[in-house]
């Protein structure tokens, strides 16, 4: 599986005039190696490939070990650069030109690049790695499948439990904790549990206020599992029965995060899926305030291609995984957030996959 990527970058580097690759971002390393130890960097090489890395991979707890059909050197000095390496082996190999990520490189470790390499020629891999990464396989949905589980095990196990007089952040971090104990490697991204007027904010960092008797409980999580990151997000009214002013901003964002699910078809325009959403609470009189788009793609990093936003270019294929989670914030009320992972499927395979299945109705906790 990971020689075959490889063959499929090394395909789309000689396309650009580059018979050699070196991969720094630690995401594509991992797409590409099986494996990201930290520093590391692959080189796609004229006659061989090569993980380079700082110290022997696997030595870090709970670290997966890299493909084993591809050779791994390890720097033999101790704070030594392994894309400089890198370098240095590919034009040991006789390549004349180099593609690099020059969108994670920075300015200084390019220049050493080029130092340590003079007669390479080096040239932008742009986002080769990460276009190759949008369609997933599904070995890959499968984790991602696993990840979502989980997420929704932990969101489900904390609605049974007391709410009521406790803060943001222990919420935050009981549900860290329960994805841990369901078999995640860890939280896909920070928790965010918001309760009362800081309900229904997009990224809310939590704090001390308590969960109080007629709040809006917003919370957003996501889990890790073998690299794969899932996130879904729910809102709840703690203890009694929803105000109609509660029942009706729920009821709008849950119109507008279904219109979402329902254009993701293969095919469609990324603009036009924020378009369906954002019209719902366009039309209802909340345009101002806004998140920026209406949902992104999910994979081995949580905020990857595509973006769903009103100036975005592109279509969507089949076997995307994206999130579509838009959201409302009345300042010095609260607000809704209703946010799922979902992977694009056509019409004859059922439509879109809700990976995310914590149910969507308002209840009362």
């Amino acid at each position: 599986m990971y020689a075959a990527r490889r063959e499929r970058l090394r395909e789309r580097c000689a396309g650009g005039g580059s018979a050699a690759a070196l991969v720094s971002r630690p995401a594509n390393v991992r797409y590409l190696a099986g494996a990201a130890p930290g520093g590391a960097v692959l080189l796609l090489g004229r006659t061989e490939d090569v993980l380079v890395c700082a110290r022997p991979p696997g030595e870090e707890p709970g670290a997966e070990r890299p493909d084993e059909a591809l050779r791994t050197h390890v720097l033999e000095t101790p704070g030594g650069d392994p894309a400089v390496a890198g370098a240095r082996q590919a034009a040991a190999q006789g390549a004349e030109s180099l593609a690099v990520e020059e969108h994670h490189l920075t300015v200084a470790r390019h220049h050493a690049l080029g130092s340590v390499a003079p007669a390479l020629r080096l040239t932008d891999l742009a986002r080769g790695v990460e276009q190759l990464r949008l369609v997933k396989d599904e070995e890959e949905i499968s984790c991602l499948r696993i990840a979502a589980e989980i997420a929704d095990q932990a969101l489900g196990e904390l609605l049974e439990s007391i709410l009521v007089g406790r803060t943001e952040r222990h919420l935050a971090l009981e549900l860290e904790r329960r994805l841990v104990d369901h078999g995640a490697d860890g939280p896909a991204f920070a928790t965010s549990v918001a309760t009362g007027p800081n309900s229904g904010r997009g990224g809310h960092r939590p704090t001390d206020r308590r969960v109080e008797e007629g709040d809006f409980l917003s919370v957003c999580l996501g889990s890790c599992y073998r690299g794969y990151r899932s996130e879904i997000g729910r809102t709840f009214v703690i203890g009694t029965s929803p105000a109609d002013w509660q029942i009706e901003l729920y009821d709008l964002v849950f119109a507008a995060q279904r219109a979402g699910r329902e254009a993701l078809t293969p095919g469609a325009a990324y603009r036009d899926v924020d378009r369906a959403a954002r019209h719902v609470l366009d039309a209802a009189g909340y345009a101002d305030g806004l998140a920026p788009l209406t949902g992104h793609g999910v994979g081995l990093e949580i905020d990857e291609d595509p973006q769903l936003a009103p100036a975005a270019m592109g279509k969507l294929d089949a076997c995307v995984p994206v999130t579509v989670e838009p959201g409302v914030h009345l300042p010095g009320r609260g607000g809704v957030r209703i946010d799922d992972t979902l992977v694009v499927r056509c019409e004859a395979d059922g439509g879109p996959e809700l990976l995310t299945i914590t149910t969507k109705e308002l209840l009362a906790l």
